[in-house]
C-alpha cells in the first residue's frame, strides 16, 4: 500500500503533467530530481520556439559531456544572441543546466571557487522586450553536502525593466521518482507571461530514454524543438545523456 507521502507526491506530479499537457507554450523548461531507484540525479531541459529563428535549432552533444545549441540551417539564423549557447556544462562534481549563456557565468564562477548564487547575482532576465524572458538555471553538485540540487529564476518584476526578481530554491533532500519543474512561461500570450510561483513536482523514471519520451510527448507538437535528459550517478559521478531533436521540416 502506498504511504500518504507517496500519494501526495504522485498527486502533485499528476497535476503538473496535466498543466503541461494543456499548455501550448511553456517555453524552455527544466526538471531536476532523482530516479525512482535513488541512484541517479536527473536533469531534463527542453526548448520550444514560435519564430523561424527560434525553431532553427538543434542540441549538439560534445565529447567532453557539454552540450550546445546550434543552428540547423545557418543560412536562416538571424539573431544568435539568445538562442545559441551551452545549456549543459560541468565542473568537478557540479553539473549545470540553464536556458542561456548564464551557464558559462556559473561555470566560470565555480572554476574560480565561487557559487551558483554569486554567479547569478551578476545576471538578470533576458533583454528581449516585451517578454523579458526569465533566465532559469539549475545545478546538481555532488560535493554539496547540504543540497541535493538548486533551481533559480531571474525575471522582471511584472515586466518592469528596472527591477529583477531573483528567486532561489534549495532542495536539501531529493524525492525518489520525482523532481521539480520550472519554465520560462506559464502559457502563450503577448507579452508572454513569466513563470510564477514555486517549482512544481514532476515525475521521473529509472530509464532516461523513458523520461525523454515522456516529456517530449507532453510538449506541444507545433512548438517543441529539442529536449535532453542527463543522469548523474551518485556513487561515482558517471553521466549519461539522451537527446531528442525535432526532425527537419519535411523529414520523418
Amino acid at each position: 500500500m502506498p504511504t500518504n507521502t507517496t500519494t501526495k507526491w504522485k498527486a502533485l506530479a499528476d497535476a503538473t503533467v496535466r498543466r503541461l499537457q494543456a499548455n501550448s507554450y511553456p517555453g524552455r523548461g527544466i526538471v531536476i530530481g532523482l530516479t525512482p531507484d535513488a541512484t541517479r540525479y536527473v536533469q531534463v531541459y527542453w526548448i520550444m520556439g514560435r519564430s523561424e529563428n527560434s525553431r532553427n535549432r538543434v542540441f549538439i552533444p560534445e565529447a567532453n559531456g557539454f552540450l550546445r545549441t546550434e543552428a540547423r540551417d545557418p543560412a536562416k539564423l538571424t539573431d544568435p544572441s539568445l538562442i545559441i549557447y551551452y545549456p549543459l556544462r560541468h565542473e568537478g562534481g557540479a553539473h549545470i543546466v540553464t536556458n542561456g549563456d548564464q551557464t558559462d557565468t556559473i561555470w566560470d564562477a565555480i572554476q574560480e571557487g565561487g557559487t551558483f548564487e554569486q554567479a547569478l547575482a551578476k545576471r538578470t532576465y533576458e533583454p528581449d522586450p516585451p517578454n523579458f524572458t526569465p533566465r532559469i538555471s539549475g545545478i546538481v553538485d555532488l560535493n554539496d553536502a547540504q543540497n541535493a540540487y538548486k533551481l533559480s529564476i531571474l525575471k522582471s518584476n511584472e515586466n518592469d525593466e528596472s527591477q529583477t526578481k531573483r528567486q532561489y530554491f534549495h532542495y536539501e533532500q531529493a524525492i525518489a521518482g520525482y523532481g521539480h519543474f520550472i519554465s520560462t512561461y506559464v502559457g502563450d500570450g503577448n507579452p508572454l507571461p513569466s513563470f510564477a510561483g514555486e517549482p512544481q513536482v514532476a515525475p521521473l523514471f529509472d530509464d532516461e530514454e523513458e523520461t525523454a519520451r515522456f516529456y517530449w510527448n507532453l510538449l506541444n507538437d507545433d512548438n517543441k524543438i529539442s529536449l535532453l535528459v542527463k543522469t548523474i550517478r551518485i556513487a561515482d559521478g558517471e553521466t549519461k545523456l539522451t537527446v531528442v531533436n525535432r526532425p527537419a521540416e519535411g523529414g520523418a
